[in-house]
């Protein structure tokens, strides 16, 4: 288990740079109205997939077929980032204050496969969640937050399923209990994540990150309810 443990740290951490996006098949508008943040680590950065497939660019795209003249997303995320790596990285990006129609989060796997402690994990949350809401034109009515995915059950991580799947719940148990606290909508996708152990096409080539048809799913489920955070 240790050396497995070895190898996912590597892999996850691969670097993979935060920028701003733009569809490649919907592309932000000449003029755009809204403006969109999304704070994370690899599964917000989208490791092993083409940009145009990472799902905070999906959502964008899927709101500008609604009429929402959604602007490029901007990503504050790499793989490898825990809580204190993600908020160094607000920190650093966003360093005047500068407000978003919508703010995201998913952060949390890699505090839990490097060993962090989830007290320290649920302090440094908060902070995030306190920035997140700061950066929101309408504080926590713009702000959402999405689940950390199983990666127990890719390809990857099914030695120790059982393991990690009960870590990645106790994970989530604070990250949505902060989450209520904030009064942030709180999107629960693990399951989605974890009908990749009946479905390979849900997970990208390196058989570890969601692929782009999982993240399509992930948007699915919640494209609705951030549609309406949108103010008219």
């Amino acid at each position: 288990m240790k050396k497995i443990y070895l190898l996912l740290i590597g892999l996850l951490f691969i670097c993979s740079c935060s920028s701003t996006l733009d569809v490649r098949d919907n592309p932000e508008p000449a003029d755009p109205k809204y403006s969109y943040l999304a704070l994370g680590d690899s599964y917000t950065i989208g490791e092993s997939v083409m940009e145009t497939k990472r799902w905070p660019v999906q959502l964008a795209e899927r709101l500008r077929d609604r009429g929402y003249k959604m602007a490029a997303p901007k990503i504050i995320a790499k793989t490898g980032w825990t809580t204190s790596d993600l908020l160094r990285g607000i920190e650093n990006e966003l360093n005047v204050q500068r407000d978003f129609d919508l703010v995201s989060i998913l952060i949390g796997v890699n505090n839990q496969y490097q060993g962090k402690s989830i007290t320290e994990y649920e302090e440094e949350l908060r902070q995030v969640f306190r920035k997140a809401v700061n950066h929101s034109k309408t504080l926590e009515k713009g702000v959402f937050a999405v689940s950390i995915p199983d990666y127990g059950y890719t390809p990857f991580g099914a030695a120790n399923q059982e393991e990690i799947s009960k870590e990645i719940d106790r994970f989530n148990a604070v990250f949505k209990r902060v989450a209520e606290e904030f009064n942030v909508d709180f999107y629960n996708i693990t399951p989605i994540s974890r009908d990749a152990a009946d479905n390979p096409e849900l997970v990208a080539s390196d058989g570890l990150h969601p692929s782009g048809l999982m993240y399509q799913y992930w948007v699915d489920q919640f494209v609705n309810q951030v549609a309406e955070k949108l103010p008219e």
